[in-house]
């Protein structure tokens, strides 16, 4: 439901999740994904392109583990039905491996 005044929308929550330790540790994670992929010439500001990781970051992944670059919809989308309703929450590069 959208609000009538934006003052009453609440961001502090954000504020302090974003700030905690670990997520300040994954945020750097992902830049230095990203900074290593710039420096290689396979990104560049604006280009619509998204650093993945082989394993997801919140799966234990690391940039050790391999990055890759991906459109921004295929890194940030799940499959979706007709009528644009979610349809699996599981990629299609982990529906391969079972």
């Amino acid at each position: 439901m959208p609000y009538k005044n934006k003052a009453d929308r609440k961001y502090k929550n954000a504020a302090i999740y974003e700030a905690s330790p670990e997520q300040v540790k994954n945020r750097g994670e992902r830049n230095k994904a990203r900074a290593k992929l710039m420096k290689e010439g396979k990104v560049h500001k604006g280009d619509n392109l998204d650093v993945a990781h082989r394993v997801a970051a919140d799966k234990g992944g690391s940039i050790k583990d391999g990055v890759f670059v991906q459109t921004a919809g295929a890194n940030r989308s799940f499959k979706r039905d007709s009528k644009h309703n979610l349809v699996s929450e599981v990629s299609k590069r982990e529906r391969k491996k079972k």
